[in-house]
C-alpha cells in the first residue's frame, strides 16, 4: 500500500458529535458511561428540539453524528431523526447493542441510509452475556450484525479491553475476519460512568502491550492477504506512541512517515474535534465527562457553547500544546498523544492536567 502524503494538522470545520439521544436501555451493562437502565428518564429532547439542534450543528460544520443512547433504537422517532440527519448531509452513524435489530429493524435503518452501524462485542458468547447481564445477548447482537451486513450496510464491532475479556479478543478477532464484518473498534477502558465504579478492572499495562501487538499483527496480516478491514482504537491515545515504536522495529525505513502522520493526527481530541450532547440537552468535552456540563443546548446553541472557552475546562483542551504534568508534560511524544485522556487523570487525581494513568508506555518508550 502506497503510503499517503503528510499534511498540514488536522483541523476539521467542526466536531463530530457523539449525540446520546436517549438514556433508555434494555441491557445494563457493566462500563456503561451513561449508566442507563430499562425506564423512561424525565426531561429528554423531543422531536422537535433535536431538529433545531441539528440546525445550529449544520450551521456550525459538524460533519457527523453517531446517534447512541442507552438504546436509541429504542426512540420511537429514531428514523425520523436519522432521516433528516442524512437529508441535511450529515455522515450519520448508529450506535447499538445490537439486540433489537430483527428483520424489520434492518429494513428501516436500511432504508435510511446509515453510513455506519457499530454493535458492540465484549468477547464471545458467555463472556459477552456476563458483560450485557443478559442471557442470549451475544446470539442476538451477531444476528443484528449479519442482518445488516447482509443489507450491503458498513458494520463495526466495538470492543472495551478489561482484564476480565482479554482471553476473548484472539477468537472476537477472528470472528470479525470470518464474518466479514468491515471494521473493528478497540476501546480502552474509561473511569468513566459505569466504568468509572469498575476502574479496578482496567487492563493492566502489561496485558494492554499484548492486545495492541495482537491488533497491529492482524491489521498486517490483513494488508499482506489484501483483506481490507478498518481497525480503530479509542481512550487511550498511547496508542499512536505504542504505534511507532512498533514501526521502528519492523519497518525501519518508513517510521519517520509513519511518525509524520502521527503529529499530523494530533492525539487526543476532546473538547476539540469531538463532542457529546447527552439525553438532556447537555454538551460534554466527549462521552467520558458527563460529569462536566459545557452549557445545555435548550439555553444556548451548540456552536455557541462549543466556542466558549471560559470554561477553564474547555479553555485547557483548546490550548496548544495543552499544558499538562508528570510524565505526560515531559513526554517526547506528547505531539503524537496530546497527553492522552484527560478524564482519567480527573477522575483519579482530581486534576486533569495531571498524568494520565491510563499510559501504559515504558520511561524509554516515552523518552526515545
Amino acid at each position: 500500500m502506497a503510503p499517503t502524503p503528510v499534511g498540514a494538522m488536522r483541523s476539521p470545520p467542526g466536531p463530530v458529535v457523539i449525540w446520546n439521544l436517549i438514556r433508555r436501555c434494555n441491557l445494563t451493562c457493566k462500563h456503561c458511561y451513561s449508566i442507563s437502565a430499562d425506564k423512561d428518564f424525565a426531561g429528554e429532547l423531543d422531536t422537535a428540539e433535536i431538529f433545531a439542534v441539528m440546525d445550529d450543528l449544520k450551521g456550525f460544520s459538524v460533519p457527523a453524528l453517531i446517534l447512541s443512547g442507552g438504546e436509541p433504537l429504542l426512540r420511537p422517532d429514531i428514523f425520523e431523526i436519522a432521516g433528516r440527519a442524512k437529508a441535511q448531509g450529515f455522515f450519520t452513524a448508529l450506535s447499538s447493542n445490537g439486540t433489537l435489530i430483527d428483520a424489520g429493524r434492518c429494513a428501516r435503518i436500511a432504508a435510511v441510509g446509515f453510513d455506519y452501524v457499530g454493535i458492540s462485542l465484549d468477547g464471545l458468547g458467555p463472556t459477552h452475556d456476563r458483560f450485557r447481564r443478559m442471557s442470549g445477548a451475544f446470539d442476538l447482537s451477531l444476528a443484528g450484525l449479519r442482518l445488516c451486513r447482509d443489507a450491503g450496510m458498513k458494520v463495526g464491532v466495538r470492543f472495551t479491553l478489561t482484564r476480565d475479556n482479554f482471553h476473548d479478543l484472539p477468537a472476537l478477532l477472528q470472528l470479525v475476519e470470518s464474518e466479514g464484518i468491515d471494521r473493528f473498534y478497540f476501546s480502552h477502558l474509561n473511569y468513566a460512568g459505569r466504568g468509572n465504579r469498575n476502574r479496578a478492572d482496567d487492563a493492566r499495562h502489561q496485558m494492554t502491550r499484548q492486545a495492541m501487538d495482537l491488533l497491529f499483527d492482524t491489521c498486517w496480516n490483513h494488508q499482506r492477504q489484501g483483506i481490507v478491514k478498518d481497525f480503530t482504537t479509542g481512550n487511550n491515545d498511547a496508542d499512536g506512541v505504542y504505534l511507532l515504536h512498533w514501526v521502528r522495529r519492523r519497518f525501519p525505513e518508513r517510521a519517520a512517515h509513519v511518525e509524520a502522520k502521527l503529529r499530523q493526527w494530533g492525539g487526543n481530541s476532546s473538547g476539540v474535534n469531538v463532542a457529546n450532547i447527552d439525553n438532556l440537552g447537555n454538551v460534554h468535552a466527549d462521552t467520558m465527562w458527563w460529569h462536566h456540563t459545557l452549557g445545555n443546548v435548550r439555553q444556548r446553541p451548540f456552536s455557541a457553547i462549543w466556542t466558549d472557552t471560559s470554561d477553564p475546562l474547555m479553555a485547557g483542551l483548546k490550548a496548544r500544546p495543552r499544558k499538562v504534568g508528570g510524565r505526560c508534560g515531559s513526554c517526547a511524544h506528547f505531539a503524537i498523544c496530546g497527553g492522552n485522556t484527560r478524564v482519567r487523570a480527573q477522575q483519579l487525581t482530581g486534576d486533569p492536567w495531571a498524568e494520565d494513568p491510563g499510559c501504559y508506555l515504558t520511561t524509554g518508550e516515552i523518552s526515545t
